[in-house]
């Protein structure tokens, strides 16, 4: 434990490689829970006449029929471009029409 007056220093160095050996070990069995991978994050929304196109950090494009999400659909053009990214891009939201899409549904489909 850390003192106050700076005399004990946590040796993170050896925590570090216990973690790691640690996560070794549960991979070799299959079992992950100490790695969460993330979904590849949007970074650009794109529309045509009748899909939406999301192009990803690791340089993927998803595409999906705007019919899967009728707020969309019926939006305007303008409704449409005014997004924001909702975490750093795991998902999109659109204020105007109350939609929100995220990165992995739009994979799993």
């Amino acid at each position: 434990m850390w003192s106050r007056e700076g005399s004990e220093v946590p040796n993170f160095g050896k925590f570090t490689i216990w973690l790691r050996s640690t996560e070794n070990r549960l991979l070799l069995h299959g079992m992950s829970i100490l790695i969460s991978r993330p979904v590849a994050d949007a970074v650009d929304v794109a529309f045509t006449d009748d899909e939406i196109q999301v192009a990803l950090a690791d340089g993927r494009r998803v595409c999906a029929p705007l019919e899967w999400f009728p707020r969309l659909l019926r939006a305007t053009p303008d409704q449409r471009a005014n997004w924001r990214l909702i975490g750093r891009g795991v998902g999109i939201h659109w204020e105007s029409i109350d939609e929100d899409i995220s990165v992995r549904s739009l994979l799993a489909s």
